[in-house]
């Protein structure tokens, strides 16, 4: 299992399990946080260049880390993030698409200073078809093992 900073290794692989997008969650995401016209009203949003309803960018980017919470690539530990890079939206999330995340780690950089390290991991989300459709890069901060408290279950 997969605890301390130490326990990681350049080129792990995570998959995540997976989720599926409904058109009444688009919309409750978008109404709160993304009220756009090609997230909440279908014959509006056939008239955009999407060409039908499609999920806020940032629905499933928060859909993403959901899932990377579910995959636990820390073990019981809490994810801290230190920041996102590259974040990239390659295409239309609808309703209906089944998501899942992959993420890889592809840099470690221990501290100079602190029993801990910044694990890099590149993340992918893909629909059902296995068509990417979200990436980025992010920064994690991870402890080494000098009585860390573990994340409930």
């Amino acid at each position: 299992m997969i605890e301390w900073f130490d326990d990681l290794a350049l080129g792990m692989r995570f998959k995540s399990g997976e989720v599926l997008v409904t058109k009444e969650g688009i919309k409750r995401f978008a109404a709160e946080f993304d009220p756009q016209p090609f997230h909440l009203d279908e014959a509006a949003a056939e008239k955009t260049v999407f060409k039908g309803l499609a999920a806020s960018g940032w629905h499933t980017a928060a859909i993403s880390m959901a899932l990377t919470v579910e995959v636990r690539p820390f073990g019981p530990h809490p994810l801290m993030g230190l920041g996102v890079d590259d974040l990239r939206w390659m295409m239309p999330v609808r309703p209906g698409d089944v998501l899942h995340i992959e993420g890889e780690v592809v840099e470690l950089i221990p501290s100079r200073t602190k029993p801990q390290g910044v694990a890099k991991i590149k993340w992918t989300t893909y629909n059902q078809r296995g068509d990417p459709w979200h990436r980025c890069r992010d920064s994690r901060l991870r402890g080494a093992d000098e009585g860390h408290q573990p994340m409930p279950r």
